[in-house]
């Protein structure tokens, strides 16, 4: 099978020919490490088998503003197509948000959203959206409304508005939202992934749970949810996946209601055990993800590794799941990498007769 009709079964809950995985998410540091441990002239996609890509243009509502403004002592200052000015110490990977698109009042600082059909959003993916095809099962790819409408109100005065000023929030919400849908939709098009779909990802959660109540969910957020899962259910999207780390599991039922066919990367060591959660939701839930990327797989241990790794397969039988982890950093060492691959490959073959 290829990539892509091993994916879109695991997803309609059939069985391929194998378990299909991605997107490992590999950090450089781990792909160096690799690199340098393991004699292949295969790249690091191709030796994990990864069956997934991601494709997505610039989605910032003003891509115009985005650009340095110079030094502040040991700082840089930059402002990115989500209005943020962030000031960021150098060589540091943290920044401090500075400035945000949105005034205190709710105004926006830089005016009406720029055009989401400006053909510089899309340029870089469309010269290897081909070429990627060819290879991977290609999703097209959006932020989503909680996250983004941070970006622009910052993320303490946006969680206050969630509390403080529900109606005015929801306008947020949906003005995000609908600017997030267009582009979608475009890339959609301009790139035919009909018959794949669209990935949503939107972070709203730590470990313990998401980062608003259900109630708040339900009341503010879900319209926002539903007017991106509509517009591309009725544009012709096979799948719509939300991607979130952390807890989600208080808001899981009303994601099905909302009509996502997915979640990414289903974070084991939080509680989203992905055997229990198919057992639970059965066909009305894709898993993508499941393995345990904070603590088990840092471990190494082999025997725990062969335990969880069959564990997290066996919520595959029938189809149902793609597997993959959060991501791959430096504290994941290569040789567990590699025993996980070699599972992979002994048991996530069907049928799994072995479950």
């Amino acid at each position: 099978m290829t990539p892509k009709q091993r994916v879109m079964a695991a997803l309609n809950f059939q069985e391929p020919d194998r378990v299909p995985t991605g997107p490992w998410a590999f950090w450089a540091e781990f792909k160096q490490a690799w690199l340098q441990e393991v004699e292949t002239e295969a790249s690091l996609d191709d030796h994990f088998i990864e069956d997934v890509s991601i494709a997505v243009g610039d989605e910032t509502p003003y891509p115009s503003v985005a650009g340095d403004l110079g030094q502040d002592g040991e700082y840089t200052l930059a402002r990115d197509g989500w209005g943020q000015v962030k000031r960021t110490r150098s060589g540091g990977a943290f920044f401090e948000q500075m400035e945000v698109a949105y005034n205190e009042d709710g105004s926006l600082r830089h005016g009406e959203f720029e055009s989401p059909l400006l053909e510089a959003r899309y340029t870089g993916i469309d010269a290897v959206i081909e070429e990627r095809k060819e290879r991977y099962c290609v999703f097209a790819k959006i932020g989503g409304p909680f996250i983004r409408t941070g970006f622009m109100r910052g993320e303490m005065q946006w969680l206050i508005d969630l509390a403080a000023d529900p109606k005015m929030a929801a306008e947020m919400a949906m003005r995000t939202a609908e600017h997030i849908t267009q582009i979608g939709l475009e890339e959609l098009r301009r790139w035919d992934l009909y018959d794949t779909g669209v990935w949503v990802y939107d972070d709203m959660a730590a470990t313990k749970g998401p980062m608003f109540s259900p109630a708040t969910a339900e009341a503010i957020l879900a319209p926002a949810w539903a007017h991106i899962v509509d517009s591309f259910k009725d544009a012709g999207a096979a799948k719509v996946i939300l991607h979130s780390d952390g807890n989600i599991g208080p808001l899981l039922d009303l994601f099905i209601d909302l009509g996502f066919d997915g979640i990414n990367p289903v974070e084991y060591h939080v509680g989203l055990n992905p055997l229990e959660l198919s057992k639970r939701y059965g066909d009305r839930l894709a898993l993508l993800g499941g393995l345990d990327n904070a603590h088990i797989l840092p471990r190494g241990n082999r025997a725990e590794l062969r335990e969880h790794v069959l564990e997290v397969l066996r919520a595959g039988v029938g189809g149902g799941l793609v597997l993959a982890t959060h991501s791959v950093g430096p504290d994941i060492s290569v040789p567990t990498m590699e025993y996980v691959r070699e599972l992979m490959l002994e048991f996530g073959e069907y049928p799994m007769d072995w479950a």
